[in-house]
């Protein structure tokens, strides 16, 4: 069994106007390029900083000038889509792209879907997206949660094909988002994804992230603030199977006071060569005073030839802040957990699901979106019973 414990890879980086209080280790995370312009990327090759991790000869065709495979179909239930052209002023809006593949699939879609919820609207919606197989292919969403909403909104990915995928999420001022992308590809799907958020005055989000299937997912997750009292609450639950790489990647700008921001992400790994992959990157810049920020990632190796890398940064550029730390963690099954268990007269196969299932307890309860809740402990149960047909081979 492989055990990856990096946080040996992990930044911390604190700086203020005074000299002896700076510590510095590694390359501003702020420093890295965003742009629109496809000439700003050179095409990876595995060893860049945002690359590392990933099978980028997979990926190949994701990095080419444009993309024109076969589209994904998209529907929706609760909420209304609007199919616009590119030229939407509204598209683009929220950031630029941070990597070649991002900026790739926004030169490559030429109709994009929008979803507003009203001014003081409560909005409980689906929209649906099905893999139609072929050629990589680009997707655009752009979602405006207008002043002192109330929404949920869930993302839902399925089918088989190849997807570059970027979703623009608008909080505005006092509107409340719950926001749940969940990816259960079938086996050879693969899928790239780049969620860029906005937060306005006193508004929060909840990004979910549920990642369940597909050969290979890259999902990229970047959070801003524009003014004080936004909270950004960033979960994740993933289960890794054999063969599969799944990666996820968080840079949340704190750059206005007061506000906050929780990372939590929990995933477990069974089969040869799953692979895990969690980089998570907090930049507190000068300004941001009075932020609370946390991150946190536990990955659990259920089997031999699994891989978890796990890489938590943490930037400071001031010290009048409220708080900030990262935590990170990657281990086999527990066997102790599992002795206590059945010398208390619990079979060896009901004692499993209980530690996996309290491994992720804590995460899922968080979520707050019962159907999400219950897709998920179905997953792992379905997952529980091929990790226990292993064992009991």
């Amino acid at each position: 069994m492989t055990t990856n414990l990096s946080t040996d890879h992990s930044r911390a980086t604190l700086a203020t106007d005074d000299p002896s209080f700076t510590q510095v280790v590694g390359t501003s995370r702020g420093d890295r390029s965003s742009s629109f312009d496809l000439n700003d990327f050179a095409v990876p090759d595995g060893t860049e900083e945002d690359w590392r991790f990933t099978p980028v000869k997979d990926l190949a065709p994701f990095f080419a000038d444009r993309i024109d495979g076969t589209k994904p179909l998209v529907t929706a239930q609760g909420i209304e889509l609007d199919v616009v052209g590119r030229e939407d002023p509204r598209l683009g809006t929220i950031q630029a792209p941070g990597d070649r593949s991002s900026v790739v699939a926004w030169n490559s879609f030429d109709e994009a879907y929008v979803a507003t919820v009203a001014k003081d609207a409560k909005v409980e919606g689906l929209i649906k997206v099905e893999g139609q197989g072929g050629d990589p292919a680009a997707l655009h969403l752009h979602i405006v949660a207008e002043e002192n909403s109330e929404a949920t909104i869930v993302l839902s990915h399925e089918g088989d094909g190849q997807v570059s995928e970027t979703v623009e999420i608008d909080v505005k001022d006092g509107a409340q988002l719950t926001f749940v992308t969940v990816q259960e590809w079938e086996d050879e799907a693969i899928h790239l994804s780049n969620n860029r958020i906005r937060l306005g005055k006193d508004s929060a989000i909840r990004h979910i992230v549920v990642t369940l299937g597909g050969k290979i997912v890259r999902m990229t997750t970047d959070g801003e603030y524009t003014a004080t009292g936004g909270d950004m609450e960033l979960l994740g639950a993933y289960y890794t199977d054999a063969g599969q790489h799944q990666e996820h990647r968080l840079f949340v700008k704190h750059a206005a006071p007061d506000c906050r921001s929780n990372a939590t992400y929990k995933g477990a790994l069974q089969g040869d060569g799953a692979h895990a992959v969690w980089v998570g990157d907090v930049l507190i810049e000068v300004e941001a005073t009075g932020t609370d920020t946390y991150e946190l990632n536990r990955n659990l190796l259920l089997t031999e030839g699994t891989k978890a890398d796990s890489v938590p940064n943490l930037e400071i550029k001031t010290g009048e802040i409220e708080g900030a730390g990262h935590a990170s963690a990657t281990g086999r099954f527990d066997d102790e957990q599992l002795f206590y268990l059945r010398a208390r007269g619990i079979s060896e196969d009901v004692a499993r699901r209980l530690v996996v299932r309290g491994f992720f307890a804590s995460l899922i309860n968080q979520i707050g979106v019962p159907l999400i809740q219950d897709k998920l402990m179905a997953a792992i149960e379905v997952e529980l019973d091929q990790t226990m047909a292993g064992v009991q081979a």
